[in-house]
Parts: structure tokens; sequence; C-alpha cells
């Protein structure tokens, strides 16, 4: 009878267990809230009067704050060297029936929930939520299980950037025209 109870329990157990691909396996709320905040300042067009390079200043950080709601960090995985991967969806300019996944890394500051060696390393077309999640959850699978996706980039149904005309460049954070 002991015997099946532990099977039992083990069943239990390993039922239970916490999916490691969700931000909640790593932070609280509050935790992911900021650390959310904090990655809208690298994808997000810039506060106002804000530069590529002042956006982070804390006085542009209220701007960020309040987009939190139009951004859900569906995927966020840490590997065994501290970079986490990320499935970000965001909105689309003023198109409020389309979404954009992106999915990345980067490594973090851990007490202050900054992102470092931040990457987007795919933009999805725009698409409907639904679309844009299944799409992205897909490729973040994909990075986080191999560390890159250049076999789906030709995918042009999933990824739209990077393409014939723009790449991302790791300096300044952003989408750029090829020169």
């Amino acid at each position: 009878m002991k015997k099946y109870l532990f099977i039992l329990a083990s069943i239990l157990a390993g039922a239970c267990k916490p999916d490691s691909n969700l931000p909640a396996y790593y932070f609280s709320q509050a935790q992911q809230d900021s650390l959310v905040t904090n990655m809208i300042a690298y994808v997000a067009e810039n506060a106002a009067n804000a530069t590529d390079s002042t956006r982070f200043k804390p006085e542009f950080r209220s701007y960020y704050a309040k987009q939190l709601p139009k951004y859900q960090l569906v995927h966020l995985e840490k590997n065994a060297n501290g970079t986490y991967y990320y499935l970000l969806i965001r909105p689309v300019g003023n198109l409020l029936a389309y979404r954009r996944g992106v999915v990345g890394s980067f490594t973090l500051d851990s007490a202050s929930l900054m992102p470092k060696n931040f990457k987007e390393v795919i933009n999805t077309p725009h698409l409907t939520e639904e679309v844009a999640l299944e799409r992205g959850s897909f490729l973040f699978r994909e990075l986080a299980k191999k560390g890159n996706i250049k076999e789906y980039l030709v995918m042009r149904d999933y990824v739209e950037w990077p393409d014939a005309t723009l790449t991302y460049n790791e300096k300044t954070n952003r989408w750029v025209f090829h020169q």
C-alpha cells in the first residue's frame, strides 16, 4: 500500500511541476511588471523627448510603464549560461486588431531587472493575437532549444524581420535598414 501511495505522490508532484518557460517560474508579478517595463524601453518607440541613447533614463520610465497593459511577456526561459529567451507580444502601431510577436534573448542585472545584451532575434508580421501567440511560441521554443532560429528566417508567414531590408543592430537595439 505504501508503495502505491509513493507512486501516486510522485505522479502528482510531477503533474504539479511549474512550467519553466513561464515568467512566473522566475519572477513575482511585480518583478515581471518591472522587467516588461524595462523591455518596453527596448522595443517600443521612444518616449517624447527621449532618444535612443537617453530612453533608459529614469524620467522616461513612467511613459514605458503606462504602455505595460499593451504588452504581454508570454514565455521566458533561462539557459545554463544565464541567457534568457523570451516571447513578448506587443501592439502594432495604432492597429488594434493586430499584434506582433517579438522573440529574442538577454542577460539580466538581477538587482534592477534591467536586461543587458538585449536582442530581438525576430519580429513576426502583423497578426491576430492568437496567431502571433501560436507562431511566436513555436519560434521561441526553437530559439530556447537551439540558441538560434536561422533556418526559420525564410518563413515569411512567421518572420517579418529580419528580412532583405532590415537587420537588428545590437549596439543601438533598433531595427535598421541595410547600408
